[in-house]
Formats: C-alpha cells, sequence, structure tokens
C-alpha cells in the first residue's frame, strides 16, 4: 500500500518504448481490488485512509495559515521542504532499522510519536502561541517520525498479498493517499472556516492514533532472522552497494528523480496560484481535492492502460498529462483549472504505481526496506529540493511563469523515456531466496565478526570458451557486488591454459554467510549457472582471512 511508503510525506507522500513486461501482463489480469479480500490488507487500508485524511487536512491547515499570515511563495513552499527533508536525512538509516528489527513494532512506535507531536502542535495553535517558523518546526519533526516508518510500511506490504496482487495492492495504496487528497483538503477548508486550526492539527494526531490501533490488531508472524540481525554500520553499506550495483534499481531510482523534480512546482506553488485566483481555503481545498479526484479515478483507468500499454508508455504519458494540469493551474480560470488538474491526478498515480510495484517486485527480501529507503531518499529528496528551487523561481519570475517552466521541463521527461526506459527484466527477474550453500569445511572456528575475508573461486574453463566464460562473468561481478562483495577480480592463470580464478572481499565472516544462506537469489544462482556451463566441474572455493604481520 503506498500509503504505507508515503507515510512520510505529510504534503504529498508518495511508489524507448518496449514491450509489455511478463509481470505487467500478470498484474494486468488481477482485479483492481483483489486485494481487499484479505483481512489485514482491508484493515490495515482504511487505517491508513483515515490518517491520510487527517495528514491531507493539516497540510492545508498549515498552508493556508502561511497565506493569511502573508507569507512569501519561498515559506510556503517551505510546507513541503520541512515536510520531505527528513527523508533525505533519515530514510537510509531507517531502512536498516526496518530489516533488522520487527517492523510492526517499529511502525507502532512510529505512530505513537507522530501522535505526541501532532497534540503539541494542536495545543500549541489552540494557545495562540504558533508562528510560521514554529508551524514548520513541527512540520519537520512530523516528517522525521514519518521517515523513520516509512521503509518499514513499504517494507510490509509483500507480506499482506500474494506476489500476482502486488501491483494491485500498489493501485489501491493509490487510493488511500489519493482518495483522502481527494476528501481531507475539502474537508480540511470546511474545518478552518467553522473551527479553525487546532481542530484540523488535533484530527490528524487522532490518525495517528487509529493507524496504530490497526498495527496493534495486525497479529503478524515473527520476523525471520532477528536473532541473526546486521550490525548498523555493516547493514547500511550492504544496502547501499546493492543498490549501487543494481542496474534495474537504478533506473527506477532515475525516472522517479527525473519525473519529482518538475512535478514538485506544482504542489509547492497550489496555495500562491488559489491566493491569485482570490479563492479562501475552502478553494484552494477544491484545487487539491480536485489532483485526488483524478488519482481515485487513475486507479480505475490503470490497469484498462496496462491490459493494452508497457510500463514504458505509462511513465511517458503521464508526465505529458501533469503537465496540463501545471498550465492550467498557472493561466486558466478557477473551473477549467479544477477540471484539467483532474488529469494531473491521474498522471500522478500512473506514474507512482508503475515505479512502486518495479521497485516492490524486483528487490529481494533481504534489502527491501533498505532499498526502498533510497527510493524514499530519491523520490521525496527531490521534491523537497525542487519545492525549494521553484519557490524561489516563483518569487523572481511569478508563480505563473514557474508552473510553465515545469511544464516545459515534464516534457523533455516524455520524451526521455525513448533513451531511458526501465530495463528488461524489471520486476519479472526470480527473487526468492536460494539456500543451496553447502557449508566449507575450515580449519577453524571463525567468529562472525572476524574479517576481512578475501574469497576466491577456481574455475577450469572448457576449451575455447575462455571469452564465453568472461563475457558470463560479467553478471556474476554484479551478483557478488549486490550481495555483500567488493574488490572483485577476474584472473587468467599464466601457467595452466584453461584456469581462471574468481576473488572478492567481503567485511567479515558473518557477511559471506548471509551473502551466501539470505541473499543469494533464484535469479544470482541462475547467473552463476550460466558461468558454470563454461566451466569443467564444481570451482575449487577457498577463505582468506587477514592476518598481522608481525
Amino acid at each position: 500500500m503506498p500509503r504505507f511508503s508515503h507515510r512520510l510525506n505529510s504534503t504529498r507522500r508518495e511508489s524507448i518504448l518496449v514491450s509489455t513486461s511478463p509481470a505487467s501482463k500478470v498484474a494486468s489480469t488481477v482485479s483492481a481490488w483483489a486485494p481487499m479480500a484479505i483481512p489485514a490488507f482491508r484493515v490495515l487500508w482504511f487505517a491508513q485512509l483515515g490518517s491520510n485524511i487527517g495528514t491531507w487536512m493539516q497540510t492545508v491547515g498549515a498552508q493556508w495559515y502561511l497565506v493569511d499570515a502573508a507569507a512569501g511563495a519561498t515559506v510556503i513552499a517551505l510546507v513541503q521542504t520541512a515536510s520531505l527533508a527528513p527523508a533525505m536525512l533519515f530514510s537510509v538509516p531507517a531502512g536498516v532499522l526496518a530489516d533488522s528489527f520487527d517492523r510492526r513494532r517499529l511502525l507502532i512506535w512510529g505512530n505513537g510519536a507522530s501522535a505526541v507531536i501532532a497534540v503539541a502542535l494542536t495545543v500549541v495553535a489552540a494557545s495562540n502561541l504558533l508562528t510560521p517558523w514554529t508551524l514548520l518546526a513541527f512540520t519537520f519533526l512530523l516528517g522525521v517520525t514519518s521517515a523513520l516508518t516509512s521503509p518499514a510500511w513499504q517494507a510490509i506490504q509483500p507480506e499482506l498479498v500474494p506476489r500476482e496482487q502486488i501491483g494491485a495492492s500498489s493501485a489501491l495504496g493509490g487510493v488511500t493517499v489519493n482518495g483522502a487528497r481527494a476528501v481531507g483538503p475539502a474537508l480540511a477548508g470546511l474545518v478552518l472556516s467553522v473551527a479553525g486550526a487546532p481542530v484540523v492539527f488535533g484530527i490528524n494526531a487522532l490518525s495517528f492514533v487509529a493507524a496504530a490501533i490497526a498495527l496493534l490488531w495486525w497479529k503478524r508472524a515473527p520476523q525471520a532472522d532477528l536473532d541473526d540481525r546486521e550490525q548498523f554500520t555493516p547493514a547500511l553499506l550492504a544496502g547501499v552497494r546493492y543498490v549501487a550495483s543494481a542496474g534495474l534499481i537504478r533506473r527506477i531510482l532515475l525516472r522517479a528523480a527525473l519525473f519529482a523534480l518538475p512535478a514538485s512546482a506544482l504542489w509547492a506553488l497550489l496555495p500562491v496560484t488559489a491566493q491569485h485566483l482570490g479563492l479562501d481555503s475552502g478553494g484552494y481545498g477544491l484545487l487539491l481535492g480536485s489532483l485526488g479526484v483524478g488519482a481515485v479515478a487513475g486507479i480505475f483507468v490503470l490497469p484498462l492502460a496496462r491490459r493494452r500499454f508497457s510500463d514504458n508508455v505509462i511513465i511517458a504519458v503521464s508526465p505529458l498529462l501533469f503537465a496540463v494540469g501545471a498550465v492550467a493551474a498557472a493561466y486558466l480560470p478557477f473551473v477549467p483549472a479544477l477540471l484539467l488538474l483532474v488529469l494531473s491526478g491521474v498522471a500522478w498515480i500512473g506514474t507512482l504505481t508503475v515505479l512502486n510495484a518495479a521497485l516492490q517486485l524486483t528487490l529481494p527480501q533481504w534489502v527491501r526496506s533498505r532499498g526502498a529507503a533510497v527510493y524514499i531518499v530519491v523520490f521525496m529528496g527531490t521534491m523537497a529540493i525542487g519545492s525549494l528551487l521553484w519557490g524561489v523561481v516563483a518569487q523572481l519570475i511569478g508563480a505563473s511563469a514557474a508552473l510553465a517552466s515545469s511544464a516545459a521541463i515534464l516534457l523533455l521527461v516524455s520524451l526521455s523515456t525513448r533513451v531511458l526506459p526501465l530495463l528488461h527484466g524489471t520486476g519479472t527477474i526470480d527473487r526468492t531466496i536460494s539456500l543451496t550453500w553447502a557449508t566449507p569445511t575450515l580449519i577453524f572456528e571463525p567468529n562472525p565478526s572476524d574479517g576481512p575475508v578475501l574469497v576466491t573461486f577456481s574455475y577450469t574453463v572448457k576449451p575455447d570458451s575462455i571469452e564465453a566464460f568472461r563475457h558470463a562473468m560479467r553478471a556474476v561481478e554484479k551478483s557478488r557486488r549486490r550481495t555483500g562483495g567488493y574488490r572483485w577480480r577476474l584472473y587468467r592463470s599464466g601457467d595452466h591454459r584453461d584456469l581462471m580464478l574468481e576473488s572478492f572481499i567481503v567485511p567479515s565472516w558473518g557477511e559471506f554467510r548471509r551473502q551466501q544462506t539470505q541473499r543469494l537469489t533464484g535469479a544470482d544462482r541462475e547467473i552463476l549457472g550460466t558461468a558454470l556451463a563454461f566451466s569443467e566441474g564444481a570451482p575449487d572455493e577457498r577463505h582468506y582471512f587477514q592476518t598481522v604481520v608481525d
């Protein structure tokens, strides 16, 4: 459920043309509402819908407070920056925590902390002590707690539904975000006019409490491998090495950043646009709500689109539709802009659903939270930086010109899918853990922390297969690096014609055991099997521990 993966954004959270991938075809045959038949998914979905409505109500309350305070475009845009900046600082460490500790407990504590902060904001606002900078500080703190729990939210999604329903669950998660976007802003405008900002902030506090109760109800199976959890720093480095060596993941991150940078302009400058149109808080709520209506409509349109078009077509068309809404907000009257912003909502959910589903289907279980955290850093970090930049641009050339500029960039983003599409294999490769490792016999029993360890494999290559073997070993190198190895090398013997030696280093013996028992997937075994097809017999495996020279 993307709402889980996007809870860290208190303002907007959110997950050429080649043929449709097998995963897309399978996903397209699953009913969009199939995950709702699963009780755990259904309860958490409704809890998150209510929580998102509260979050969007607070967003409108915070932004409209700054509009009423006559803050400039830059300060108003800082609401989004303050909410998203914590993602850049804390998401990757949070991903390590989510992979090392029980995710359900982390989420319960995180929602409890968010509730406490939201209650404090409510009290300050009710006491008439709230200032623009105090408001931004509370927004930042809520962003911190959300950033610390967001990777865990995203990582539990595949636990809630079967693999073939992940695409549908990702789209339904978009309903919790965007259905709330349709209802929350309009409701906030009504509450602001009747009861004021403190009541809006108080409703958001209750929404966190509801999410915590739903998590307490969820009887999740105990998380495996926690007794053998990795230490923080090695786990952090392992996650970074995985992403750095995973081409499919890097391309997903690139597409996310390319879309987020220009798209952030509309989210950041919509309050300024509403002010220029002479709207009150209710009118601004309707503008935001139209984006939500479009996103909800996209939930029904997207399965039909994915039956006919590839994911790359969808992420090429979505920036164009989003650009239409940006231009409409910049230059058209209220009613036409309201209608065309619906298209931007459809585009938003289309891009995020495709990218989130691709990410979840491509990441293996052992690094899923850390990989999701890097995605959050890239997407939300780009949104945070973009919001600040577009606020400055609007201050210099005006909000309308800034939105028009963002629309032009979105056109270039659409065209870029011809040269930078999602790569073949995204979401379709085998990521199930392969447990075929034969425990090596050593002359002593090393401690898990002993290391670094030099690992070598000696291969006898079949005659006339040297070049084919070397080519196959390129994929083996990437596999070793993804699963924890570094300083990978391949050597050819100067003494024996057909002998080749592979070597790499792992930080510790414990890391090597995890590589072989917890990290190698079916796809990794296939890669190694392809290389072994060009060799004779099993490779000779050796392990060398660092020693001190007197």
